[in-house]
């Protein structure tokens, strides 16, 4: 079982910046590709990022490319996302989750574990 704690959200003004960190439980945490995704209200989650389990590859949703960076500690057992840049658009809860395979994937299904997510709320 992996658990995951999302932190460092909360209510910036926009073009501010925020970076979220998702501490993971586990021994093999280095094994495990890692997403970031949000949810706004009234909509579907949606992908925001993925990083594969060494760090050295990366995905981004075209909507936050050039904006977030996704990043891990593997030391740490911890993954972050640095969002610079923020839009009121991005206002939604984040999730950090898990799969156990490695792989970077976009898709909720993939995941195999999730946070509890954290609020990032951007004013215009």
């Amino acid at each position: 079982q992996v658990q995951l704690v999302e932190s460092g959200g909360g209510l910036v003004q926009a073009g501010g910046s925020l970076r979220l960190s998702c501490a993971a439980s586990g021994r093999t945490f280095s094994s495990y590709g890692m997403g970031w995704f949000r949810q706004a209200p009234g909509k579907e989650r949606e992908f925001v990022a993925a990083i594969s389990g060494s760090g050295g590859r990366t995905n981004y949703a075209d909507s936050v490319k050039g904006r977030f960076t996704i990043s891990r500690d593997n030391a740490k057992n911890t993954v972050y996302l640095q969002m610079n840049s923020l839009e009121p658009d991005d206002t939604a809860v984040y999730y950090c989750a898990a799969e156990v395979r490695g792989w970077i994937v976009r898709s909720t299904t993939a995941y195999d574990y999730w946070g509890q997510g954290t609020q990032v709320t951007v004013s215009s």
